[in-house]
């Protein structure tokens, strides 16, 4: 939960309650179709969260658009492209075959996917109903991914994946701006299915349980996620080289992300040595001073190795200079449990079930 000065959080108390009455209401208009919920010709899948941010959506989506591509599917990723710089109602950041544009137009998250998934059209737009047709009329596409979709209820959705981050419990206790949570907790019934992520070692998955069970009135059988570390990808140079380098490495690290604690988590269990670590605002619009200040504390450091996350490098590699130890952790996502039922919902059986991880 977000920490509050004792004498503020009452008030913010109230203005959660307000909040949740507000989400309740419109997810209410939705379910007796007061609201219109418009469907596209194509199979949509949503992934999305009831928290802000942190959940790992950017990974499973990746993931998810490269396993439905490898299968054959023409798939296509559209997202809203938070704080993008571009107001266009509808950008197409990849066509599948080249990037068009730059994460400061096209919002950091929506540019990694584009990087990470060649093959996959990604588009950003506010209104998805609306940024589908666009796409539908320039691509021959079977699926629409929807990245962050979960509250996108004026559109229709064949599978809505909700992902709940089993390593941080806190996270569901209260609505914003009070806590985390987008929605009351109830509103985890509308999924599909319920995704654990970082649940691998997790201790927290069983309580979290227990609450969802609660909230909703049902006992959730959830798909369990994991991510790990895959290899470093040099921001200079574009060299990869595995994880395992990491051990016994002493690192500078940083990062703009809702839980920097999972990142420096990822490091250390490869073996580096964080001898610093600066945590800035999640999707922090990087400056030339910081990387200044992030490289004079490596040199006074000794550090081998300056190091940030995929989505962080996304804005960082245009500040690199030639020389700079500068490194992005790519991480890999592992369906740990409930895979068969995940693939099922996306209509990626085979004869022999197979997943081939990504």
């Amino acid at each position: 939960m977000m920490h509050a000065i004792p004498w503020l959080r009452a008030p913010l108390l109230g203005l959660a309650g307000l909040y949740g009455w507000a989400v309740r209401v419109r997810a209410a208009l939705y379910q007796r179709r007061w609201l219109p919920q418009r469907r596209l010709p194509c199979r949509v899948v949503s992934v999305g969260n009831l928290t802000v941010g942190g959940t790992g959506k950017t990974p499973l989506v990746i993931a998810l658009a490269t396993m439905l591509r490898k299968r054959g599917q023409r798939v296509a990723v559209l997202s809203r492209g938070y704080r993008r710089h571009n107001r266009a109602p509808q950008l197409l950041v990849s066509d599948g075959g080249a990037i068009r544009t730059g994460p400061a137009e096209a919002g950091d998250e929506p540019y990694l996917i584009a990087q990470r998934c060649p093959g996959v059209v990604v588009a950003v737009g506010a209104d998805r109903f609306r940024l589908g047709q666009w796409l539908l009329d320039r691509f021959p596409l079977d699926c629409l991914l929807l990245d962050d979709g979960f509250q996108h209820l004026g559109l229709y959705r064949d599978v809505d994946l909700l992902l709940v981050d089993a390593s941080v419990p806190g996270d569901l206790e209260a609505l914003v701006p009070a806590g985390r949570l987008r929605e009351p907790l109830a509103a985890a019934a509308r999924a599909t299915a319920v995704l654990l992520t970082r649940a691998d070692g997790a201790s927290t998955v069983n309580p979290v349980l227990t609450r969802l069970a609660s909230a909703t009135g049902k006992m959730t059988s959830p798909i369990l996620v994991g991510f790990r570390s895959e290899a470093l990808v040099n921001l200079v140079t574009g060299a990869v080289e595995p994880s395992e380098t990491l051990a016994g490495k002493t690192a500078v690290i940083f990062s703009g992300i809702v839980n920097a604690s999972s990142f420096r988590g990822l490091l250390t269990a490869q073996g580096a040595r964080v001898s610093d670590e600066f945590v800035f605002p999640d999707h922090h619009g990087y400056t030339a001073r910081d990387l200044d200040r992030i490289r004079n504390r490596a040199e006074r450091c000794g550090a081998e190795l300056i190091i940030t996350t995929e989505k962080d490098a996304v804005k960082v590699a245009p500040l690199a200079r030639s020389g700079d130890r500068l490194w992005a952790l790519r991480l890999q996502t592992d369906i740990l449990d409930g895979r068969e039922r995940l693939e099922r919902l996306l209509g990626m059986m085979n004869g022999e079930g197979d997943w081939e991880y990504v």
